[in-house]
């Protein structure tokens, strides 16, 4: 008999926002030690601004035994997700995917990605796009795996990091997924 329990993705509630801020800090919380303490502090300022703000189009998370587990936050352009329309990002884009610790490596990432990709597909979006730094390994290679293309046309520097620009196609990643 498996241990396993269900995962029940769907939208947050306003009341869920403190919940995920928690558990947005505990799972970006590992990066804390390898970055220099300001720009540690300034990106735990980015991630509660993004939680408390009205840029999101939507907040989806994970929840299991009505606990929030993952999260992910969906903006409609770069504008919205990044302040930075220069970037020409007119689709949606994922930030702060996130899964608690405890509970890595059982597919919540990718039922985060998936749910967000239907509701960019519903929105007839061609594409959702993505950032991320090669701090973030294990987020890239996950990625990869579903079909996320470089979109180096959308790189940014931020500091001396490269923010790396990922875009996935929607139909073929729709197709796949059937």
């Amino acid at each position: 008999m498996s241990s396993f329990k269900e995962i029940h993705i769907r939208n947050a509630a306003d009341s869920d926002r403190d919940a995920i801020a928690e558990l947005l800090l505990e799972a970006y919380g590992q990066y804390a030690a390898e970055l220099p303490e300001p720009f540690w502090a300034e990106y735990r300022h980015s991630i509660l601004d993004s939680v408390d703000g009205t840029a999101p189009y939507a907040r989806i998370i994970a929840e299991m035994d009505n606990r929030i587990i993952g999260s992910v936050l969906l903006f409609l352009s770069s504008e919205k997700a990044y302040g930075r329309p220069e970037l020409g990002i007119h689709s949606p884009i994922i930030r702060l995917l996130a899964v608690s610790p405890g509970v890595r490596g059982r597919g919540i990432a990718a039922l985060l990605i998936r749910e967000a990709a239907r509701i960019s597909k519903e929105l007839g979006a061609a594409t959702l796009n993505l950032h991320t730094s090669d701090m973030m390994a294990s987020a890239i290679r996950l990625y990869e795996r579903l079909g996320f293309q470089r979109a180096y046309d959308t790189d940014i520097m931020n500091g001396n990091t490269l923010v790396k620009g990922y875009c996935l196609d929607l139909e073929t990643f729709s197709s796949s997924y059937r």
